[in-house]
């Protein structure tokens, strides 16, 4: 939904003009359980009046049934619109919302905070060049807000906004607002986020949240909505290194052999000097080619075809990297592991490997150690469970170009893939290349122990009556 503005009457396409060129900001909400993450949205979407008439009936409405404001209405269902988020008052799945102001556009991942639902918080906080990690002025730095902001970091956001809410149940507090304070600091000085800024608030009253609150006249700095609005982020992508990840090699006719992507950093212009990799191949681009015509320039963010003066080889999974980029090539690397499925993470076994448009098959060769997000000390671990994070030696069956994930995220992150069900079990983030034990170009680079591993598991699950018997008389029979 876009602001009110008398634009849209008087001059509609100036105001079309205006807004398509207004900066995006995404953002998400986490914290604790019943911080007021779901409140804290309602509030800004009813205040800085991005409600139309009918949601506001219908909330209004089921206020009565499924609210836990007694008789305000409870604008938490604005994004808490599953019957079963609204029948314990919590948050399960990411919900996310759209808005926009005279400065800015936002598009807004309300997150769970529950800890058996980190896994969907790091799924919203995946596109975010900001977190909003609310706090319950009761209650203080719990363990869910240290568990949420190691994951923002880890997630490479720079921005972190800590709202400290429901400042009225402490009598607005400055002394208490400002313990907690000191206590995230505390905390922070382990985090590498750069920007980190504070501000209490009230969400179920307004305080704070989109106009400056009478009742906390002590805080001199601005309100939430403004602190939104006036974030610097166009600093944050990655223009210096020239990435493009190709997912399809465009060829209508023979007079035409382009490569689709979305430029993930840099700046690709017509006649610059590429290479591809991982062939290192070096041509120079010809056009860049969009729906509306060809582009001068291309950034970050945007979809494109590129068409090289020279024929060749570049297939789906390759990259378009500046001539002089010196970019590792391996099929070994560190990564940080966020484990998203029941069945534990087990080393050796093998996985389906996603990065950037390319697939190919890996493992988890060990694991360094597991991050106790408590606390954020290092500890051993043989495995890691639902919701664990860990610092892992990634093993891949060919080699790939490996970008540090905080430099580039587009490039520098891979989503594991269960073999068999095919779901998605693990997220990672690459922080650079390790020694590989095997030779990726060799016949001895085929891990026959992690097949071996992969038909046990093939054979017990679709073959249970075979389960007591080795998997060599398997074979020989």
């Amino acid at each position: 939904m876009a602001h009110q503005s008398s634009l849209i009457a008087d001059d509609i396409e100036h105001y079309l003009h205006e807004h398509e060129n207004k900066d995006l900001l995404r953002f998400i909400t986490c914290g604790s359980v019943d911080d007021g993450k779901s409140t804290l949205i309602g509030r800004l979407l009813h205040d800085s009046k991005m409600i139309y008439e009918d949601q506001l009936a219908a909330i209004t409405q089921a206020s009565r049934s499924s609210g836990t404001t007694g008789e305000k209405v409870d604008l938490a269902l604005l994004v808490d619109g599953l019957q079963s988020e609204r029948e314990q008052g919590i948050t399960i799945d990411v919900a996310y919302r759209y808005f926009s102001t005279d400065r800015r556009k936002f598009i807004i991942a309300d997150t769970p905070g529950h800890e058996q639902y980190t896994r969907n918080m790091a799924t919203g906080a995946s596109t975010a060049s900001l977190a909003v990690i609310l706090i319950d002025a009761r209650h203080g730095v719990q363990t869910q807000t240290r568990r949420h902001s190691f994951i923002a970091d880890l997630l490479g956001i720079r921005h972190l906004v800590i709202a400290v809410n429901k400042m009225d149940l402490v009598d607005f507090s400055r002394e208490r607002f400002d313990a907690i304070v000191a206590d995230y600091r505390t905390f922070a000085e382990k985090l590498d986020a750069p920007d980190i800024r504070f501000v209490p608030i009230s969400a179920l009253e307004g305080d704070n949240v989109v106009n400056p609150s009478a009742s906390m006249p002590w805080h001199d700095g601005p309100a939430l909505l403004e602190l939104l609005e006036t974030v610097e982020i166009a600093r944050d992508s990655n223009l210096s290194d020239l990435r493009l990840p190709v997912q399809f090699v465009n060829r209508p006719d023979l007079d035409f052999r382009g490569f689709c992507g979305t430029l993930a950093a840099g700046i690709l212009r017509p006649g610059q000097t590429v290479k591809a990799l991982p062939s290192r191949k070096v041509s120079r681009v010809d056009r860049l080619v969009t729906y509306d015509g060809d582009l001068e320039v291309a950034y970050p963010g945007q979809a494109i075809t590129v068409t090289l003066v020279d024929e060749i080889d570049i297939s789906r999974g390759d990259w378009l990297v500046a001539a002089d980029a010196d970019v590792p090539l391996s099929n070994a690397f560190e990564a940080d592991i966020v484990w998203m499925h029941e069945t534990a993470l087990e080393i050796d076994r093998l996985y389906d490997f996603k990065l950037t448009t390319r697939d190919l098959a890996g493992k988890i060769a060990a694991i360094d150690h597991q991050v106790d997000v408590n606390t954020l000390e290092h500890k051993h671990a043989d495995h890691l469970e639902l919701n664990a994070i860990g610092r892992c030696r990634v093993e891949l069956t060919a080699p790939v170009p490996v970008d540090d994930y905080r430099r580039s995220p587009g490039t520098g992150s891979f989503i594991i893939i269960d073999r068999l069900s095919n779901a998605t079990v693990g997220v990672g983030m690459l922080r650079g290349v390790s020694e590989c034990r095997r030779t990726a170009d060799s016949a001895d680079s085929i891990d026959w122990q992690g097949f071996e591993l992969e038909l046990n598991e093939l054979i017990r699950r679709y073959f249970p009556h075979w389960e007591a018997r080795d998997i060599r008389d398997v074979f020989k029979s």
